[in-house]
C-alpha cells in the first residue's frame, strides 16, 4: 500500500505523508545523537576537571545535578508550551544554548563558571527534547514505538560516542579541546532547520487534515491513568538512578577496583553506553509487537541478575555484566515515554518533557547522592548499593495495558 502523498507541498520543505515518514525521523536520530553527543562530554571529563581544581566527588556530583535539574525542572515546562504554541524553529534556538555553555566550559577557570556552563547546556536540553518528541510522534505514521526507538538510539548513540570522542580529543589535549565540540552543535543547529520547516509545514497540514486516532484502550479510568504514571515514574528513578551510578562513576570503579588506565575507564564507559543504543532499537520494535507494558517490565527487572552479579565479578566478567545490563535496560525508556503518551494523547510534549525531565533530574539527583555515599563510604559500596534498584521493575506488572486487545 502506497503511503498517500499531500497535495498541498510547501515550498521548500519535504513532502508531507500520512504514512510513517522516515526521513524525518532519521533527522530527528541525527539531531538528538549530536545533543547527547555533546551532552555526554560532561560526565565524560570528570576525571580532567577533578586533577584540575582538585575537586572531591561530592562536588563532581553537584556538577551533574546542576547540569542535569537545569533540563529537568524546565522540560515540563518547554514541553506544555510546545503544546499550546508550538514553536518549530525552537529547536535550532536550543541547540545556540548548548553552543553557548559549551564554549563557555572549555575556557571556565574556577567552579562557578563549571556550574554555570553546564547549566546552559542542560536548558539547551530543556527546549529540544519535547519539541523534538512532537515531531517523532507526527512522523511515525502509528508506529510510536519505532519512531521514538529511532529517536531515542540517535541520543543513547551520541551518548556512547561522547567518551570515545572525549578520550581521544579532550583527555589528551585537555579542557580548552571542548570547544571543537562547537563545530558539532552548529551543525545539529543547521540540521534542525531542516526539521522545524518540515514541522511548521506538517502543523498546517493537520489543521485541515485531521489524523485517525490510534486505536487506544479508552477503558482506563483517571484514577488507574494517574496510579500507572506514579508507577512509571517509580520505575524512571530505578532505571535512572542505577545508570547514573554507572555513567559517572563506572571509571572511579574501574580504575579503584582493578587499576586501569583512565583511557580505558572511558573505553568500557562506552561499552556499556554503545549496549544502551543496541537495546533501545530493540525495545522499540518489540514495544509496538508485543506491547509496551511487557517491554517495560522485562527491561527493568530483568537487568537485576546481572546488576547484582557486576560488583562481585572480575574485570572481564564486570564487563560483561555491564554490557548485558545496559543492553535489557535500555530497551525501557521509548516504551515508557510512548505508554505515558498513551494514557494522555492530547498532552504529549508535556508527557515527554515530564518524562525526559525525570530521566536527567534523576539521573542528576542519583549522581549527587551516590557521589556523596562515595565520598562517606567507598566506590565498591555504591555499585552494591545501586544493583539492588532494577528489582522495582517486578511493579510494572501493575500497569493497566493501553493498546486495544484484538
Amino acid at each position: 500500500m502506497k503511503l498517500k502523498t499531500i497535495s498541498q507541498k510547501l515550498k521548500g520543505n519535504p513532502s508531507m505523508t500520512e504514512g510513517t515518514v522516515y526521513s524525518m525521523l532519521v533527522i530527528c536520530g541525527i539531531s538528538h545523537f549530536l545533543n547527547d553527543m555533546i551532552q555526554s562530554i560532561i560526565p565524560s571529563i570528570y576525571p580532567i576537571l577533578k586533577a584540575n581544581f582538585d575537586f572531591s566527588f561530592a562536588q563532581i556530583g553537584l556538577i551533574t545535578l546542576v547540569f542535569q535539574m537545569t533540563s529537568s525542572i524546565l522540560q515540563p515546562f518547554t514541553g506544555l508550551y510546545a503544546d499550546r504554541h508550538p514553536r518549530p524553529y525552537a529547536l535550532s534556538v536550543g541547540m545556540c544554548f548548548t553552543l553557548t555553555g559549551l564554549l563557555l566550559l572549555a575556557f571556565a577557570n574556577n567552579y562557578l563558571a563549571i556550574l554555570i556552563a553546564v547549566s546552559i547546556v542542560g536548558f539547551g536540553s530543556s527546549v529540544f527534547h519535547p519539541t523534538a518528541s512532537r515531531v517523532t510522534q507526527m512522523a511515525s505514521g502509528g508506529k510510536k514505538s519505532l519512531a521514538q526507538s529511532i529517536f531515542q538510539v540517535g541520543g543513547n548513540g551520541g551518548s556512547a560516542l561522547g567518551p570515545l570522542l572525549a578520550a581521544i580529543i579532550i583527555l589528551p589535549y585537555g579542557q580548552h579541546s571542548i570547544s571543537w565540540f562547537a563545530l558539532a552543535a552548529l551543525l545539529a543547529a543547521l540540521i534542525m532547520i531542516r526539521l522545524g520547516a518540515w514541522y511548521k509545514a506538517r502543523l498546517k497540514y493537520i489543521v485541515k487534515h485531521p489524523q485517525k486516532t490510534p486505536e487506544l484502550n479508552n477503558n482506563i479510568s483517571k484514577r488507574a491513568k494517574y496510579g500507572a504514571l506514579a508507577i512509571l515514574i517509580l520505575l524512571v528513578f530505578s532505571k535512572y538512578f542505577y545508570t547514573s551510578c554507572i555513567t559517572s562513576y563506572f571509571t572511579f570503579f574501574l580504575i579503584d577496583k582493578f587499576g586501569v588506565s583512565v583511557r580505558a575507564s572511558q573505553l568500557f564507559l562506552f561499552v556499556f553506553l554503545a549496549a544502551f543504543a543496541i537495546g533501545t532499537v530493540a525495545g522499540g520494535m518489540l514495544g509496538d509487537r508485543f506491547g509496551r507494558k511487557y517491554v517495560i517490565w522485562f527491561s527493568i527487572l530483568g537487568a537485576a541478575p546481572f546488576a547484582l552479579a557486576m560488583p562481585y565479578v572480575g574485570l572481564t566478567w564486570t564487563i560483561v555484566c555491564c554490557f548485558l545490563s545496559g543492553l535489557i535496560i535500555a530497551s525501557a525508556f521509548s516504551s515508557i515515554v510512548v505508554y505515558a503518551t498513551d494514557l494522555m494523547p492530547d498532552k504529549v510534549g508535556m508527557i515527554a518533557g515530564v518524562f525526559f525531565g525525570l530521566m536527567f533530574g534523576l539521573g542528576g539527583l542519583g549522581s549527587a547522592f551516590f557521589g556523596w555515599l562515595a565520598d562517606k563510604t567507598s566506590i565498591e559500596f555504591i555499585f552494591q548499593v545501586s544493583a539492588f534498584l532494577p528489582l522495582l521493575g517486578i511493579i510494572a506488572g501493575l500497569l493497566p495495558n493501553t493498546q486495544k486487545t484484538k
